[in-house]
Formats: structure tokens, sequence, C-alpha cells
């Protein structure tokens, strides 16, 4: 089996990359044994790089606010040649439960003050104004307009029905190692092709050499929650909370499902869900939200995001033949229009832009790329 470019991996940053290849006119296979699963498939969905940022992780601000504006037009393109991928523009608000959560948000606000970027302060009345369901005890939180949030299966499923109409083809397999002109898979077979894409997020690092010192899974535990009859409403917008320092996120779907998360471990390669995982996401986010113990508890999942030694994802040529996109950590679906855009950009032999420069992996070297 060949193909011009070899697209390792089918979560949200191999599709985007694959169908932007493809509807530029190049002959694109994705290898996975199962795409639109793993840890895209239980993403919370947001897009959300204001309300995320922190003091020196201004890169992540610049790549990650670059791609948000390129979100409407790829919303726009998907639905245009396959179905909805789901985008919401309520905004997100980020709420502090006690003092010293506060005294974080104070932090957040400042810091977004100093390089231009402006929140809106909000006391705890004019927050359940605009929120009815936030706890009585949530002291205060900011507004942040301009955040989106997508509903990542329903992106998923329109990313895969793009791909396949731009002629991407799909091999059910797990890459066992990438080289320049070749993947090669567990049978020993070979699929050969001109220029292979690492994008398999946390299992990146066991596909090429340089990438196993570079790449970690961290996992992540999401649950899903469905209001009942006589329940409060979901929220309108997306809640990011901090409770006693600890952070929780809560994403409203159209089809009124709350997604839920997200714990974060160093936990190797372990994808089950853990009681003392499920216990403190119910018991933080009830602090926010108290109607919550009304709710139906219909999904819990695990999955593994693919992080970095400084948090930015590694998008870039490893060495001629073989580029990189991986190592997004919690900021997959935030960043997959530009990520996917500047893949096709190095494939044309262009410059990256500006933004997304501080992602390319010749910034290890030389303690780790050859």
């Amino acid at each position: 089996m060949s193909a011009q470019i070899a697209v390792v991996g089918g979560g949200v940053i191999g599709l985007s990359v694959a169908w932007r290849l493809a509807a530029a006119g190049r002959r694109v296979v994705v290898i996975d044994p199962a795409p639109a699963t793993g840890a895209s498939w239980v993403a919370g969905g947001m897009l959300a790089p204001i309300a995320e940022a922190w003091p020196g992780e201004e890169g992540l601000l610049t790549i990650g606010s670059a791609s948000l504006e390129e979100w409407p037009e790829f919303a726009e393109e998907l639905s245009a040649v396959a179905t909805d991928p789901g985008l919401r523009t309520d905004g997100t608000v980020v709420v502090a439960v006690d003092a010293a959560d506060a005294a974080q948000l104070e932090i957040l606000a400042g810091h977004l003050g100093s390089l231009g970027r402006t929140v809106e302060r909000l006391n705890g009345p004019r927050l359940r104004r605009l929120e009815p369901s936030i706890s009585p005890g949530v002291r205060s939180g900011l507004l942040v307009a301009g955040d989106l949030a997508v509903d990542n299966r329903k992106l998923l499923r329109a990313l895969l029905t793009a791909a396949r109409n731009s002629g991407v083809e799909f091999a059910t397999a797990t890459a066992k190692s990438v080289r320049p002109g070749e993947v090669e898979l567990p049978d020993g077979s070979t699929l050969e092709c001109a220029t292979a894409i690492i994008c398999a997020g946390a299992w990146s690092g066991r596909l090429h050499p340089t990438l196993g010192a570079l790449i970690r899974p961290v996992k992540g535990e999401i649950l899903r929650l469905r209001a009942r009859p006589g329940a409060l409403p979901p929220p309108r917008r997306t809640i990011r909370g901090l409770v006693e320092s600890r952070p929780v996120y809560l994403v409203p779907r159209a089809d009124g499902e709350l997604v839920l998360g997200a714990t974060q471990y160093e936990a190797g390669f372990d994808t089950e869900v853990t009681v003392r995982g499920v216990g403190e996401l119910l018991a933080d986010a009830e602090r926010v939200l108290p109607g919550l113990s009304e709710y139906a508890l219909i999904e819990c999942a695990a999955g593994l995001r693919a992080g970095s030694r400084d948090n930015l994802p590694l998008i870039g040529w490893l060495e001629p033949g073989v580029l990189v996109a991986t190592g997004h950590h919690r900021n997959g679906f935030l960043l997959a229009p530009i990520t996917a855009g500047a893949v096709l950009a190095l494939v044309d032999g262009k410059p990256l832009a500006a933004a997304v420069r501080p992602a390319d992996p010749v910034r290890f070297a030389p303690a780790v790329l050859p």
C-alpha cells in the first residue's frame, strides 16, 4: 500500500490535517485502528484560550487566540461539505468559590489586562443574573465573551465525512513506527509515502525516537450529565470554576447534556475511570452548580491527552519526510484549524505563520532533535 501522505492518527488533529491536505489535492491515507475515538471522543470541546491563559504561557495564548479566530470559518466550511459541527458562541464564565480562588481570578484578569486583553469582572449577584443555576456561595467571576465551544462528537463526525468526501482513505491499523518514506505496521508490512505526519496524540512518543522524550500521556476523566424532569436547566455558557484551587469545567450541549471535567493525572497509559475521580468531579461541580445533584449521570470516561515539555504543541519537521503535529494537551480542539493550516503550509514548502513558530520542535534542539 502507498500514499502521497500518510497521517498517523485519526483524532481531531489527524482528521483536520487529512481533510485540509486532501481538499488541497493531496492523496492521503489515515492510519488509525478506530478513527474519531480516543481522547477526542471524550473531550469537553472548549475553545477558550483567554479563560485558560496564565502568566508564563504567552506562546500558548498567542497560538490559541490565532486559532480561535479561524474557528468560525473552519466550522462554516465543515457545515458546507459535511455536517454542522456544533459550534457555540455564548462565551465562558469563570467563577471562584472562595477568597483564594477569587485571588487567582484577579491574577488572571490582571495578566490579561497587561497583554491588552480585557475580561469583565462580575460579583456574585451579576453572575447569577447571567447564569441562574450558579451557587449562591460563588463569590465572583469573569465573563469571557469571545470564547467558543464545540460539540466534540459532532465535530468528529463532520471531520470524518469531510475527509471521506475529499478522497481520504483509511487504513484500520495501529502504526508501529514512522521513518522517512514509510510507516511500519504491527504485522511487519509497511505503507510507503512521500511524507508521514505523526498526529497520534499521547501515543506519538512510541512512533519516532525523537518523540519519546518529548510527549507523555496525561490522563483526564470526564462525565456526561443530563437534566432530568424538574431539574434546573443546564447553563447557556461554558462554566469554568476554581474550587479551592481545583479546576472544574461544565460545557453545555445543544441536546441538553452537560460535559463535566476534567481530572488530570500523570498515570501512564491507564484509561480506567476511578471512583475517586468521579467523586471529586461531582463534588466540585455541585459547589458551582448545586442543581446537578438532580441530574442523571449518563457516561463516565477517560482519555489520554498528549502533554509536551512546555505545554506547547509540536508542529513541524522532525526530519526530511517526517512531520509532527502532536502534543496539544488540553487544546487539541482549539488548535485544530491552525494546526491543519500549518501542516498544509509545511507540506507546500511555505514557512510557518508567526503564531505557530514557537511550536516548531526545533526549539528542543540540540538536546533531543538529531
